[in-house]
C-alpha cells in the first residue's frame, strides 16, 4: 500500500467526477457522483491519518527545474483541514440538489439563462479538490498554483448562480483574493530564490531556513498580508461579506468555513516553518490584529438582519480565532487554530445551509426581522441551527469547546509571557470578543425560532435539505467525545516545531 499513490488519488477521484459531470444529463445523478467523490478522498484521508503515523509523503513527485519538488503530504495539520474540507463538499454535495433545483427555477423566473447541472457539479468539485491540493501542497508554487485554482471555479459559481449584483460581486472577490495572492508570491518569490521553494522535503519541514536572511522582513510581511487577506482579518476583509452572502447557498457553505481557514492553515504551515524567529517577533501585533478582528466580526453580525450577511460577519470573527491561535506561537494555541478549522467547517456549514433552507422552503427569505416562533414548525432546522451555533461558540457537546479552549490556553501563555499589561488586555479583549460571539449566535437564534410567529404557512423543510446536515452535527458531537484521537497526535506532531509552551 505504501507505493500507492493515495494523496493524489483524493484529488483525481474528484477530477474525475467534475469531468464526468459534463456528460451525465440525470441531476440526482451528478449529486451521488460528485458527493461520492468527495466522500472517497475522506476516507482515504482518514485512513493515511490512523494508519500511516504522524506524517505520510505520497511516494509519487514531480521534480520541476528551478522550482523544486511538487508533492503531497498528510499530517495531523493537514489531515484536520483537507478531512474538514472532503467532508463539507461531500455532504454539501448532496444538499446542493434540492437547494440548486430551487435556485434554478428563481433564476428561470429572473429571465437568466444559467449554465446547467452538469456545469454547476463540474466547478463545484473542482473547487473541492483545488481547496484539499492547497493545504496537502510541499512546494510554495505548487501551494500557489492550487490556491489560483481555487479562485477560478469559485468566482465562476458566484457569477452565474449568485444573488443580486452576483457578476459585479464575483469581479470584486476575484480581484481582491487575486490581489492577496500575488502579494503572497511577491514575498515567496524573494524567499524562494535564496533557499528554493519547497518547505517540505523528505526530511521533514525545513524549520528556520530563512531565519538567518538578511533583508526578508518585507517578504515575510507580504506573506503575512497576502494569506490575511485570504483569512479576511479585518482592514483587508471588505470582499467577504458581498462574497458570501451573495454566493448561491451551497458555495457560501463552502467559501466560508473552508476557503477563508486556508489563509491561516498555510501562515503556519509556510511562513511560521520559513520564519519561526520573526513570526514570534511579530507576535504582539498578530494578537492584537486577531481580538480586533474577533470583535469587529462579533459587532458587526449582531447588527445584521440578512441572516446570510450575518453568518458572513460571523465568518470574520471566527478567522480572528484562528489568527489568535497562530499568534500564541506556541503549541496549545496552534493546535486549538486547526482544530477550529474543523469546528468551524462543520458548525458554519450547519448555519449557511439553515440559510438556504429558509430561503428555499420560504420564497427569498432572509430579513430576520420577518422571522420568527420557527422551532415549533421546524424543530429538525431549528435544531441544526442550535448545533451550528453551539459549534463556533464552543458550547458543548461539540467540538467547539475544545478548539476555544485551546486557543485561549496558548494566547494566555503567550500574553502571560509579555507581561501583566499584556495579559490584561488580552482579557478584556477576549471578554468582549467571546461575549459577542455569544450575543450574535443566540440573539439570532432567538430572533429566528422563538417568540412570535411572523411567517404565514410555517412548515419544516423537505428532509433532502436538512437530512445531509446530520453528518456535521454527528460528527461534531463525536469528535467532542473522542477529542483526544485529535488533539494528541496534533500537540506531539506540533513539538517538532520550535514553539512554546
Amino acid at each position: 500500500m505504501s507505493e500507492i499513490p493515495l494523496l493524489w488519488a483524493t484529488l483525481l477521484a474528484p477530477l474525475l467526477a467534475s469531468i464526468l459531470s459534463l456528460f451525465i444529463k440525470e441531476k440526482k445523478s451528478l449529486a451521488i457522483l460528485n458527493s461520492a467523490a468527495l466522500g472517497f478522498s475522506a476516507i482515504v484521508l482518514l485512513y493515511l491519518y490512523t494508519s500511516k503515523g504522524t506524517t505520510w509523503m505520497d511516494p509519487v513527485s514531480f521534480s520541476i527545474g528551478g522550482l523544486g519538488t511538487f508533492a503531497l503530504v498528510i499530517d495531523p495539520t493537514v489531515f484536520l483541514v483537507a478531512f474538514s474540507i472532503a467532508v463539507t463538499t461531500s455532504v454539501i454535495a448532496l444538499y446542493s440538489l434540492p437547494y440548486m433545483d430551487h435556485r434554478f427555477e428563481e433564476l428561470h423566473h429572473e429571465g437568466v439563462s444559467a449554465p446547467g447541472w452538469g456545469s454547476y457539479y463540474f466547478l463545484y468539485t473542482l473547487f473541492a479538490l483545488a481547496m484539499m491540493g492547497t493545504v496537502m501542497s510541499t512546494n510554495i508554487v505548487e501551494f500557489y498554483i492550487f490556491l489560483e485554482l481555487t479562485l477560478i471555479p469559485s468566482f465562476l459559481l458566484i457569477a452565474f448562480y449568485g444573488y443580486g449584483e452576483r457578476l459585479k460581486i464575483a469581479i470584486m472577490y476575484l480581484l481582491w483574493t487575486h490581489v492577496g495572492a500575488l502579494l503572497f508570491l511577491i514575498g515567496a518569490l524573494s524567499v524562494g530564490q535564496k533557499i528554493g521553494f519547497d518547505f517540505i522535503t523528505q526530511g521533514g519541514f525545513r524549520i528556520g531556513a530563512a531565519n538567518n536572511l538578511v533583508g526578508l522582513e518585507y517578504a515575510f510581511w507580504l506573506m503575512i498580508l497576502g494569506l490575511s487577506v485570504k483569512l479576511a482579518a479585518v482592514g483587508v476583509h471588505m470582499w467577504l461579506p458581498y462574497a458570501h452572502a451573495e454566493a448561491p447557498t451551497p458555495i457560501s457553505a463552502l467559501l466560508s468555513p473552508n476557503l477563508i481557514g486556508l489563509g491561516g492553515a498555510m501562515m503556519f504551515r509556510i511562513v511560521y516553518t520559513l520564519f519561526p524567529q520573526m513570526f514570534a517577533s511579530a507576535s504582539p501585533i498578530l494578537t492584537a490584529w486577531a481580538v480586533i478582528t474577533m470583535t469587529y466580526g462579533g459587532l458587526m453580525a449582531l447588527s445584521q438582519t440578512d441572516f446570510k450577511r450575518l453568518l458572513a460577519y460571523s465568518s470574520i470573527s471566527q478567522m480572528g480565532y484562528l489568527l489568535l491561535g497562530l499568534a500564541s506561537v506556541n503549541a496549545y494555541g496552534i493546535a486549538g487554530t486547526f482544530l477550529h478549522y474543523m469546528v468551524h467547517a462543520y458548525g458554519k456549514a450547519i448555519l449557511f445551509a439553515v440559510a438556504g433552507i429558509l430561503i428555499a422552503t420560504y420564497h427569498g427569505l432572509r430579513d430576520i426581522t420577518k422571522m420568527g416562533g420557527l422551532a415549533a414548525k421546524m424543530p429538525y432546522t431549528a435544531s441544526l441551527a442550535l448545533l451550528g451555533f453551539m459549534h463556533i461558540t464552543g458550547i458543548p457537546p461539540t467540538l467547539g469547546i475544545w478548539s476555544e479552549y485551546l486557543i485561549v490556553r496558548g494566547a494566555v501563555a503567550q500574553a502571560l509571557q509579555n507581561g501583566s499589561t499584556w495579559y490584561i488586555l488580552l482579557a478584556v479583549g477576549l471578554l468582549i470578543a467571546i461575549g459577542l460571539s455569544t450575543a450574535y449566535a443566540f440573539v439570532t437564534m432567538r430572533r429566528i425560532f422563538y417568540g412570535p410567529l411572523k411567517v404565514q404557512e410555517a412548515r419544516e423543510a423537505s428532509a433532502s435539505l436538512w437530512g445531509p446536515l446530520l453528518v456535521f452535527a454527528l460528527l461534531g458531537i463525536l469528535f467532542f467525545l473522542f477529542a483526544s484521537l485529535l488533539i494528541d497526535p496534533l500537540l506531539s506532531f506540533l513539538k517538532t516545531f520550535p514553539l512554546g509552551a
